[in-house]
């Protein structure tokens, strides 16, 4: 989106957690994300509807959320701080 819209800042979305190098792309729902060893996360939704006339679609005709927002359920919380290591855990025991 940022090669779209240059100047659109951080929390344009109302994200409360930014990521980088982080494959978001492969996250399913039910997967764990660890924040510094301490904060836990349980994906429990991957994108959402856009509402009608979204500002981002008006602005580049198309918008992220139906495929890249993810949402997670806190499952152990603490503070998170610009830095903090992220890791990732996967979760495929539905899968056959």
């Amino acid at each position: 989106m940022k090669a779209l819209l240059p100047g659109i800042d951080r929390g344009a979305f109302a994200e409360n957690v930014i990521t980088r190098g982080l494959d978001l792309a492969s996250v399913k729902v039910g997967d764990t994300l660890v924040i510094n060893d301490q904060v836990t996360l349980e994906v429990t939704q991957i994108g959402k509807e856009c509402h009608s006339g979204c500002v981002i679609q008006q602005e580049t005709g198309e918008c992220i959320m139906p495929v890249e927002g993810v949402f997670c359920r806190v499952i152990n919380g603490g503070r998170v701080e610009p830095g903090n290591i992220i890791a990732f855990l996967t979760d495929r025991s539905g899968e056959s």
